[in-house]
């Protein structure tokens, strides 16, 4: 039986604190890591749905610009391929500074975890206008060099895509860091409400500017645009505006730079951020590989991985929600309770996927038939699907959802290195030659995906069970 919360006392902020701009100076009350099932419930279930409507924007996105065309599939998947490299960035950066304000929380210490906060958005601010404007200069250059010789329609639907959706990057990179602040305090009910509300306005501006003003792919590029700008401000102006709340933003203008406070969410951020780029630009090179294939090819790819993405974007919120509770576990000195924490949430992991694979399998034909896809790319497509949601149930949990529990507890490190080996030495290269020395063609490409799968879970789970994360230490 859960025992009930005990209050701790977080004494009154310091000068250090006050700069940034104190709270108010009563004591403060936080509830210490005791992860009953019903606040891991409602920890959880808000972020499943926030993933689920994150994953149904992208479906929406890619169903209504096929109505442009193949090319505009095909064009848009390229660039959100390399989109998704940057936004992958800032997440892991916000990643390592929702790891230090997590511990910081369990161990009770609301002053350092503001502290990492401010920190944290002033490195996201820095990061993200860096890349918009790599990505405004450098925009066909890196389309070329990318993806070699694309057929003319599909690069000039590209270019459109990319250079209105770098405009966004700032936005993209303050959302991740805010939402990831919220999910640190165990409050992800507000991000879910968010993306409920972004993702209205996202329909509403694809309806506005694709069908009613016929912009085409530039159409989709701005109701993207719009919906990202609107969230970053909701979730910004909210930590500002809560001075009570246990992190809060008030004072963010007045700029404070903690070089030691950087330093700890950089140890975890980098790790995180090497990690997941070098696993994105190893997706680029394979989605390089359909690009020999024809445009067929790289829409059925295209529209297999947004399909997919409804499960595995809904599993990775089980990986979120450890992130937050192994976090403060391992603040408060609570190792039991991160590994029985970690069991459950993993547990709860497979049973998700497994429901949300069975519908995928089960409706992968009407499911293709949405994109207008040809002939040839909806037969592949589902191939694609059948593939995965098979070798995704059996491995996808402990191959992603698991190495965030490693992270909370500071063992980024080692998650980059495996993530790096597996995906360059196994996946990359077997793709290629799975699909050309041995005529396996674009299936071999998912085949070697699956083989990743198996690795990557089964090094991580040897790393979980033999406990070397518990000599980490992040703060």
């Amino acid at each position: 039986m859960d025992t009930p919360p005990v209050p701790v006392v977080i004494p009154e902020p310091t000068a250090g604190i006050a700069d940034l701009g104190s709270p108010p100076v009563t004591p403060y009350y936080i509830t210490p890591p005791d992860w009953n099932n019903r606040r891991l419930f409602s920890l959880i279930w808000p972020l499943v749905v926030e993933q689920m409507l994150i994953g149904a924007m992208g479906l929406v996105n890619m169903v209504m610009v096929g109505y442009v065309g193949e090319h505009a599939v095909s064009g848009v998947s390229l660039v959100e391929t390399i989109t998704y490299l940057f936004i992958l960035s800032f997440t892991a950066l916000a990643t390592g500074g929702a790891v230090v304000a997590s511990q910081y929380i369990g161990r009770g210490d609301r002053k350092n975890a503001c502290l990492s906060a401010h920190q944290l958005i002033y490195i996201i601010i820095a990061v993200s206008m860096f890349f918009m404007i790599l990505s405004l200069i450098f925009c066909r250059p890196v389309l070329k060099l990318v993806y070699g010789v694309i057929a003319d329609d599909v690069m000039q639907s590209a270019q459109i895509y990319f250079l209105i959706s770098a405009f966004s990057f700032p936005f993209i990179g303050l959302y991740s860091a805010a939402a990831a602040l919220f999910r640190s305090m165990g409050n992800s009910a507000v991000t879910m409400r968010t993306a409920l509300f972004v993702n209205v306005i996202n329909l509403a501006g694809n309806v506005l500017f694709i069908f009613g003003l016929g912009l085409g792919t530039a159409g989709a590029a701005l109701a993207t645009l719009i919906g990202r700008l609107a969230a970053a401000f909701i979730l910004v102006f909210l930590l500002v505006r809560n001075d009570s709340a246990i992190i809060s933003l008030r004072g963010i203008n007045r700029i404070n730079i903690e070089p030691q406070m950087i330093k700890r969410i950089l140890n975890v951020g980098i790790p995180s951020g090497l990690e997941t780029s070098m696993f994105q630009f190893g997706k680029i090179i394979i989605a390089r590989i359909f690009t020999a294939f024809g445009t067929a090819a790289i829409a059925a790819n295209a529209v297999a991985n947004v399909i997919n993405s409804l499960g595995f974007m809904t599993g990775s919120a089980f990986g979120l929600g450890l992130l937050t509770v192994v976090g403060q576990c391992i603040g408060a000195g609570d190792y039991n309770g991160a590994k029985r924490y970690t069991k459950k949430i993993i547990s709860a992991t497979y049973i998700f996927y497994l429901v949300v694979n069975i519908n995928i399998f089960t409706f992968r034909v009407p499911l293709t038939k949405l994109f207008s896809l040809s002939p040839e790319a909806s037969e592949m497509a589902i191939s694609f699907l059948m593939l995965h949601c098979i070798s995704a149930t059996l491995f996808w949990a402990l191959a992603f959802s698991l190495p965030q529990a490693l992270k909370a507890a500071g063992d980024a490190r080692y998650v980059m290195i495996v993530a790096a080996c597996t995906m360059w030495l196994l996946r990359v290269s077997a793709a290629y030659i799975f699909a050309f020395p041995l005529g396996l063609g674009p299936i071999g490409v998912w085949l070697a995906m699956g083989i990743d799968f198996i690795l990557r879970s089964i090094f991580f789970t040897v790393r979980w069970l033999r406990g070397s994360w518990m000599k980490k230490r992040v703060i």
